[in-house]
């Protein structure tokens, strides 16, 4: 006896449901689905038609697999299992209304369920329905659809739609003039759509111009009429898919060419949470990009988003939260969210710590809204911070990351470091700097660094051993890392009680600063070199750094153009010609006129420590001839009347130092 079941396909529609059989009467109760041919040409997995025969002893076959399936390894499957496998048999060998009769009988089956889900994959249901969105006839697409909706839930037949062309069918049927057809195949392709093979399969049939003409059937005047109701359901199940499609670079793309962003816009006005959540899902997942945040703001949209933080519906507001976060990155919409007072809603946010997706998407609002020192002074106003540091412990890391973002913003100014250190922030900030999370120990960094400034806060950070932690950060592979730990250790330097003897007791700490010198990263040398101007003021640790050869690594970077650099790698140059073997070492290494030309920038902050290194290094006389034939003097006469009294001063002592070896050289020339 031949067996079939799960290899077998079902024809394409169009051949299996001739005009002829158009009007089949449905069977009289009780007896099997009607209608069933004596033969049926199979489509194949591949595209084209096998010459199996699917005849009357098949029904036998199918039961034999059946049998075989209960003997074997299927006994704990429950009945439904074996039930919606009778049921694909006769949509695969029913007439029309045979195959309607199937389909509504499948729906009253819990497809929800895995078991469901998997009968209808295993006797090849799947490839039926898939080829049912084929045929002319409306109820067999809309049925096919509607289960297919349901079942596309699962990942494993999401996979299975998209290998049997699915997708493409159901781009097709986006430009369908029924409605309720066009629904259907929008809330199954968002379904479907939730992994990067079939987002792209949308994108290359054109089925992102498709959706986004969806969002355009919502009128601009809404009402409440049976019509517009379903013109409204259209643009929902289209966003619902934009959602899912906008997980992809390129689909991003795409949605913004074809247009959605003013209708997302009119479509954020409509008051209905189910229309909401997907458009500004999709908004949120868009706003990765610049083009797009540049869009929200310009077309006012971030209004309505702080708006809907104060609904009742979290999902609502945790995508509103996550849409700001992203959005936020830009100091406009920073100012439009203060604006349109949307800081204090997302304080009070803070409160609803047992929805952890919400608490994420709300902390990381609140952390690129403090990047602006306008919105800061807000959030205290709003005792934000005794709430933020309330979150430090026992929350995942996403939010961890956000928190500290935030207090470490928050602690750039000098009040909020003597609140955090107040609520009891310092301990667990220290304590996340042994973690391993990446982003987090950026932010963490950089929260303990600004906290460092503030010296009762630098004795809990000494005490619990923080600036060991901090030094060990260095030896991290990530440079961001690398780099936020050298910024941090620099005010715990400036403000330990004994920073130089605090600095030697870390075994190895002075060569492995002197050898992130060789980093590639400007971020690492600008702040390394930052670290090493702290570190030179101490007699013995310049003796050690020198010693570790810091004055030709420091050399070997003065032909940098980058200001940043400029201005620390001269504040530690600066540092280290207080050893006049150094000033001579610089002069020999070549380092003179790379410097001079530092004064050329546009940056007072490089001005003034371009002049420090300058007066140091005019204290070797043969530095003072290097400089004045680059033509030092020139550059530092006008800086000579600047109104930063340390510029003035390190300028002029250049001036003088050169002019006094000129004198020299005259009276040892003439007598």
């Amino acid at each position: 006896m031949r067996r079939s079941g799960g290899s077998e396909r079902a024809t394409k529609s169009r051949s299996r449901f001739p005009k002829s059989e158009s009007k089949a009467k449905p069977s009289a109760p009780g007896s099997p689905l009607p209608g069933r041919p004596s033969s049926l040409k199979i489509k194949t997995s591949g595209g084209g038609t096998g010459a199996e025969d699917f005849s009357a002893s098949s029904s036998e076959s199918e039961d034999d697999v059946q049998t075989e399936r209960r003997g074997d390894s299927h006994t704990d499957l429950p009945s439904e299992y074996w039930q919606i496998q009778k049921l694909v048999k006769y949509l695969k060998g029913g007439n029309q209304t045979a195959t309607v009769i199937a389909l509504c009988s499948m729906r009253d089956f819990n497809l929800a369920q895995e078991t469901c889900q998997l009968a209808l994959r295993d006797v090849g249901g799947l490839e039926v329905l898939v080829n049912l969105l084929d045929t002319d006839e409306m109820k067999c697409k809309i049925g096919s659809l509607k289960i297919l909706k349901e079942i596309s839930h699962n990942s494993q037949i999401r996979q299975a739609i998209a290998d049997l062309g699915g997708l493409q069918t159901m781009v097709a049927i986006l430009d369908s003039p029924d409605k309720e057809l066009r629904c259907l195949a929008a809330e199954t392709i968002a379904n479907v759509a939730r992994f990067r093979r079939a987002r792209r399969t949308v994108r290359q049939h054109d089925g992102i111009k498709r959706l986004v003409n969806l969002l355009a059937c919502v009128p601009h005047c809404v009402s409440t009429s049976s019509k517009q109701e379903k013109d409204m359901e259209v643009a929902r199940c289209g966003a619902l898919a934009l959602w899912s499609c906008s997980k992809s670079t390129r689909n991003k793309d795409a949605i913004r060419k074809a247009g959605a962003i003013p209708l997302l816009a009119r479509l954020l006005k409509v008051p209905q949470t189910n229309m909401l959540i997907p458009v500004v899902g999709t908004l949120q997942e868009c706003a990765s990009q610049r083009s797009y945040r540049i869009a929200i703001q310009s077309e006012g949209m971030i209004e309505d988003l702080v708006k809907y933080l104060s609904c009742d519906n979290q999902d609502l507001q945790k995508h509103c939260a996550s849409a700001i976060f992203k959005c936020a990155e830009d100091k406009q919409t920073r100012d439009l969210v203060r604006h349109h007072e949307g800081l204090q809603p997302l304080v009070a946010l803070l409160g609803e710590a047992r929805n952890k997706e919400l608490l994420t998407a709300t902390t990381g609002a609140i952390w690129k809204c403090s990047i602006s020192m306008e919105n800061v002074a807000k959030f205290e106003e709003y005792r934000a911070l005794e709430l933020l540091v309330g979150l430090l412990t026992d929350q995942p890391e996403e939010v961890l990351v956000n928190v500290v973002g935030a207090l470490a913003e928050c602690a750039q100014r000098p009040n909020n470091r003597v609140t955090i250190r107040k609520s009891g922030g310092i301990a667990p900030l220290v304590g996340l700097l042994t973690g391993t999370n990446q982003t987090l120990l950026i932010n963490v960094t950089r929260a303990v660094g600004a906290c460092a400034a503030d010296p009762e806060s630098m004795t809990i950070i000494e005490r619990l051993d923080g600036v060991r932690l901090l030094w060990s950060l260095l030896k991290n592979p990530n440079p961001d890392v690398q780099a936020n730990a050298a910024w941090a250790i620099c005010p715990c330097i400036e403000n330990a009680e004994d920073a130089g003897e605090m600095v030697r007791s870390f075994v190895g700490s002075l060569e492995l600063i002197v050898h992130l010198l060789k980093s590639t990263n400007k971020e690492v040398l600008a702040s390394v070199c930052a670290a090493i101007g702290k570190i030179a003021k101490d007699e013995e640790n310049l003796a050690v750094i020198t010693d570790h050869g810091v004055v030709p690594m420091l050399a070997s970077l003065t032909n940098t153009v980058d200001d940043k650099l400029r201005r620390y790698l001269a504040e530690a140059i600066a540092r280290c010609c207080m050893w006049s073997s150094n000033r001579k070492a610089f002069g020999e290494a070549g380092a003179v006129a790379p410097v001079v030309r530092f004064l050329r920038s546009n940056d007072p902050a490089v001005h003034r420590a371009t002049a420090q290194a300058l007066f140091q290094l005019s204290r070797e006389p043969n530095n003072c001839i290097t400089m004045h034939e680059s033509g030092v003097v020139k550059l530092l006469i006008p800086m000579i009347g600047s109104s930063d009294e340390v510029l003035q001063e390190e300028a002029a002592g250049c001036v003088a130092n050169i002019r006094h070896l000129a004198l020299a050289n005259d009276k040892a020339r003439y007598g």
